[in-house]
């Protein structure tokens, strides 16, 4: 027998005689019921009243939006599922990272922005989800750079968060964006790129 199998055989041992959890009540509000245009709108403000930069723009757009984000960045990295469209029109250098391939976390402090995709978002709170999926990679290439230039397909946002749950897969590790990094102090002081970039450009193709 493995250590796992021992513990969760000891787990089910002591849950044995534990009365059966009661049904949940799921009550809450579950779909918000604006429109796409409601939901950029209340997206784009939120993320704004967050220090977060916006641009609304068409998604055939979006390439010349990221090349002029990235016109003063010297390099920066891209999830190996980045659609490669996206950055046609940039002349900055770019940097792939991939499982296979990861860039070090050294490599990644040295590297101007980073560009990725993402999952879905949640208008009421203004919250980007990433996924881990190919087009927006591992969460450190998010984290690292100094500046996140992250696109947001208008059909991926959804009201409130219990819709955005059901559009993504649970069981993948998620990273929730609000805003640029921040914290605040006991005197409320804040302070900017803590624990991730301090510039968030979001694009919402649409």
């Amino acid at each position: 027998m493995s250590a796992r199998e021992d513990i969760l055989g000891r787990i089910r041992s002591a849950l044995r005689d534990a009365p059966v959890a009661p049904e949940i009540p799921r009550e809450y509000r579950a779909t918000s019921e604006l429109d796409q245009d409601a939901l950029v709108h209340l997206l784009s403000d939120r993320l704004v009243d967050y220090k977060a930069r916006v641009s609304v723009v068409a998604a055939a757009d979006v390439p010349a939006r990221i090349a002029e984000l990235l016109a003063d960045v010297g390099s920066y990295v891209a999830p190996e599922g980045l659609d490669a469209a996206w950055v046609t029109e940039s002349d900055a250098r770019r940097r792939v990272d991939s499982a296979a391939a990861p860039l070090s976390v050294a490599e990644l402090d040295g590297i101007g922005a980073v560009v990725t995709g993402s999952a879905a978002a949640v208008a009421e709170t203004g919250t980007i989800i990433l996924d881990g999926s190919p087009n927006q990679g591992r969460r450190a290439i998010s984290l690292v750079p100094d500046h996140h230039i992250c696109v947001v397909n208008a059909a991926d946002i959804a009201g409130i968060l219990p819709e955005s749950l059901r559009r993504i897969d649970g069981t993948r590790p998620l990273t929730l964006i609000s805003g640029p990094s921040a914290t605040s102090d006991i005197e409320l002081e804040r302070v900017e790129g803590v624990h991730g970039p301090r510039i968030l450009d979001v694009i919402i193709g649409r």
